[in-house]
């Protein structure tokens, strides 16, 4: 099982182990923030899952791509999102959840939310839009191709948002189902926002590994 990662870099286990395809490819730990993942999406397969799961492979393909970026700077984060290999010109919701991607859709929580709406599910638009949580929908081109940027003016509790799930169809934003875009039909374990006691910790067992 092959693991490329740099120094800071967040392995999510058990429920995330990463697998072959699944990079890293950059990570710092400070008052500002950055990292880059990116994987190829594989069905779940028991306890051992790949940080990128798909759970409807004529939406999301085996072996289809994401690359999820996080750019956090005093009191904003940007997020970026790239898919590729899914299918043509088609529109999917995509979010930020709180949990990481497990065997079943639902694994991964319900969306990541600055300010919580105590209820649960969170359905009312004072709450559920995009400036209180990130959405990231997109439409892929004629190839599969497709991509989201979100800008929020907050920045993640640090251990609260763990995947971005992409959802069956375009978030809603009505009274009653602002939020909802029908079934998960893939979703991506991310380290958003690890706290610098976590990166170095995290950095000292990789410095033993690599």
């Amino acid at each position: 099982m092959a693991v490329l990662a740099t120094a800071g870099a967040l392995l999510l286990a058990p429920a995330a182990v990463a697998a072959d395809g699944d990079k890293v490819t950059k990570t710092s730990v400070d008052q500002e923030y950055s990292v880059t993942v990116a994987a190829q999406f594989t069905r779940p397969d028991g306890a051992m899952l790949s940080r990128a799961v798909t759970y409807d492979p004529k939406l999301v393909p085996v072996n289809s791509r994401v690359t999820v970026s996080e750019r956090a700077n005093g009191k904003r984060t940007r997020v970026g999102l790239r898919v590729s290999g899914l299918v043509a010109n088609r529109t999917y919701g995509a979010h930020v959840h709180t949990g990481v991607c497990g065997a079943r859709p639902d694994s991964s929580g319900p969306h990541y939310q600055h300010r919580k709406d105590p209820r649960s599910p969170s359905v009312d638009p004072a709450y559920a839009n995009p400036k209180n949580e990130v959405w990231l929908d997109f439409t892929t081109d004629g190839r599969g191709e497709g991509s989201a940027v979100s800008h929020n003016a907050w920045r993640f509790r640090s251990g609260e948002a763990r995947s971005v799930a992409i959802h069956e169809r375009r978030t809603a934003t009505g009274a009653g189902v602002a939020g909802t875009a029908g079934r998960v039909v893939a979703c991506y374990s991310v380290p958003f926002n690890m706290s610098k006691e976590a990166g170095k910790a995290v950095a000292g067992v990789l410095s033993k590994i690599f």
